[in-house]
């Protein structure tokens, strides 16, 4: 039986990359890894968390029209080693949690936060 072997990458498309970018990696401290422009002219921009092997691809296309991203449709979680300490740097960039800190049944804490386009980000401490 034929499978898949590995996830590589997922993407999310915005309205405003550079926005978009600025955020993920002054934010939540991505690296951009990669950025070019695919041949029916989406504008694409690779992002790696370190720890991590795959990859975030936002894409800027405006010929599909603007984003619109409904709530709780989605979210990318990452983990953090302080909710406390992330919420001082989230300060510094003039950002809140939008929900949270809660703690699970399994003594992990969560919360979230806002991207750009309404794309929702779950930042995780472990028990």
């Amino acid at each position: 039986m034929s499978k898949v072997t590995k996830l590589l990458h997922t993407r999310y498309r915005v309205n405003d990359l550079e926005r978009t970018v600025k955020f993920y990696r002054d934010v939540l401290g991505l690296e951009e890894i990669k950025r070019h422009k695919s041949p029916r002219g989406s504008e694409l921009v690779f992002l790696k968390t370190p720890g991590s092997e795959e990859l975030i691809e936002l894409t800027y296309f405006p010929g599909s029209g603007p984003v619109q991203v409904q709530p709780d449709l989605t979210h990318l979680a990452f983990e953090v080693d302080s909710l406390a300490k992330f919420s001082k740097h989230l300060a510094q960039h003039g950002l809140t949690y939008s929900d949270g800190p809660t703690t699970s049944s399994s003594g992990s804490t969560f919360a979230f936060i806002d991207a750009p386009e309404g794309y929702e980000i779950e930042l995780i401490q472990k028990k």
